[in-house]
């Protein structure tokens, strides 16, 4: 486990660390393994929108503790809740997920156990999924009679197709983290004390890039997978043209030139 030398309890259950240009948002619930209560979410909520704002951050570990990644929501506080609260958590819930996201930088989740419902959800939003040998994934809302409503019915089959999305959620099962890497939801899979290191060594190499153009091939990548074709090729000449034109377009040039390293400063 990485040392959080300079972390900071942003929230009861939430923690904040910096490395470099590489934050760290660990979920620190143990005893719940990590549900998500209404204060959780809105913590992440926060979170997002101060690392959003921060140029210095280039990229995101999202992470658990123990054997928890993000156990779901706090079912404790659906019960016996009102239809009005009920409808509220959703609200908040999925503009959270959505901000999480729409996050410039990318975001990499190192699950690290049970991401079951709205942790399953809140990985799925996330640009790129690692996870340990032993965490499980699933999305058994229907085992309760409802159904996923944090984006897992979209977002899942988005991420490996209609059929292994309409199988995992209509019969509630679990996934393993083998099985998920098997149809290339999950990048990579690695040991208990490998996965947060792993974890961080890829948002290192991702906060290495030319921030700008990081940005935009995320943004390129999410928008123009349910854009017209067309339409999305033009984007992305239009993107191309504004880094060319950019400090770190032509740093990254002259770097070449020069046969050297670049160094990119995000302009």
């Amino acid at each position: 486990m990485v040392p959080y030398k300079e972390a900071v309890r942003v929230h009861e259950n939430l923690i904040f660390d910096q490395i470099g240009h590489v934050a760290i948002l660990r979920i620190d619930r143990e005893s719940k393994l990590g549900a998500l209560s209404s204060g959780l979410v809105k913590a992440l909520g926060e979170q997002c929108s101060a690392i959003r704002q921060n140029p210095a951050i280039r990229s995101v570990v999202l992470t658990g503790t123990g054997r928890g990644f993000i156990a779901g929501a706090d079912l404790e506080e659906y019960f016996q809740s009102t239809p009005e609260f009920f409808a509220e958590y959703q609200r908040n819930s999925r503009r959270v997920f959505d901000d999480l996201e729409r996050l410039p930088q990318p975001v990499v989740a190192a699950v690290n156990g049970y991401a079951f419902g709205g942790g399953f959800e809140i990985a799925l939003c996330c640009d790129f999924i690692v996870a340990s040998t032993d965490a499980k994934f699933g999305l058994p809302e229907i085992k309760l009679g409802l159904l996923p409503g944090g984006g897992g019915t979209q977002r899942l089959s988005r991420s490996v197709g209609l059929r292994w999305a309409k199988e995992v959620i209509m019969t509630g099962r679990t996934v393993t983290a083998g099985e998920a890497h098997s149809v290339g939801l999950v990048q990579s899979t690695h040991q208990g004390p490998e996965l947060l290191p792993a974890a961080i060594g890829l948002a290192q190499k991702l906060a290495g890039q030319a921030p700008q153009a990081l940005r935009e091939a995320k943004r390129l990548l999410n928008d123009g997978f349910t854009n017209e074709l067309g339409a999305a090729l033009t984007l992305e000449q239009e993107a191309l043209s504004r880094l060319y034109q950019s400090a770190d377009g032509q740093e990254g040039i002259l770097a070449f030139h020069e046969k050297r390293p670049p160094t990119f400063g995000g302009r």
